[in-house]
């Protein structure tokens, strides 16, 4: 089992091995003994950085075990990106696209399977099915990992997730008949990422899978749910907090 360290009161900071090397992660818990149910939360394009740890510590505080993956590990001791300036400055944005980009379904389903190794491991996680969430990037791998690791995830939630059904042939809603998670997709009405179309595209997949799911619409730009985010709308229900354990709470409830 990896290492993991105590960083401050409720949090602890280690590595998981995973088939491509070692990915740092904190694991972010409420006070007290536990165990939890546990929620893997996948950053945004900008990668971790102190929002998400904010964002992870506030989702623990909801009674979850929160883990916070390096998605980009990779990519060795990476610069962090300004999520002010990154896209309209040419250089960074086409560095921020290249990391992206990167992030094959299979290397993803990979990691995850790691990253739920890790949690079956650790003492402050309850047993049953684990959540996953994410915003942007991290809510197409969260649907994504869903459906490479159906009977363990038991939730999945995508916040102003982009690219969740396209025509490409590695789109999300292609693996609806294997997701077996109950799903929440919380989306921006201005966000070209993910539209009306792609909406209905997702549902009827879903639905046809039989997958149970909502999908609900922010008056919102895309991004609107991470504080560090240009889009942010501090009035919308964000990532602090309860849309990850409102999305968690069906599989909670099912493990009694």
């Amino acid at each position: 089992m990896p290492s993991v360290s105590e960083s401050f009161s409720g949090s602890f900071s280690g590595t998981v091995a995973t088939p491509d090397g070692s990915c740092p992660v904190t694991l972010h818990t409420p006070h007290g003994t536990g165990p939890w149910p546990a929620v893997i939360m996948f950053p945004d394009a900008g990668g971790v950085r102190p929002t998400f740890s904010d964002m992870a510590d506030t989702l623990a505080g909801f009674g979850y075990a929160v883990l916070l993956p390096d998605v980009y590990y990779r990519h060795g001791d990476w610069k962090p990106f300004d999520m002010k300036t990154v896209f309209n400055d040419p250089g960074q944005r086409a560095r921020l696209m290249s990391m992206i980009t990167s992030l094959t379904p299979d290397k993803v389903a990979a990691d995850t399977g790691a990253l739920l190794d890790f949690l079956e491991g650790r003492p402050e996680v309850r047993g049953g099915g684990v959540g996953v969430c994410g915003y942007c990037m991290g809510g197409r791998i969260s649907l994504t990992v869903s459906g490479y690791h159906p009977d363990r995830i038991a939730a999945a939630g995508s916040i102003h997730g982009g690219g969740l059904a396209t025509d490409q042939p590695d789109s999300p809603h292609l693996l609806a008949d294997r997701i077996k998670a109950t799903v929440y997709v919380g989306a921006a009405e201005n966000d070209p990422s993910f539209t009306p179309q792609q909406a209905e595209m997702l549902d009827k997949a879903l639905t046809a899978a039989g997958v149970a799911h909502t999908i609900e619409w922010y008056q919102a730009g895309h991004g609107f749910a991470v504080p560090d985010n240009v889009p942010y709308d501090d009035r919308r229900p964000s990532g602090t907090g309860w849309r990850c354990a409102k999305c968690s709470a069906p599989c909670w409830r099912a493990e009694g």
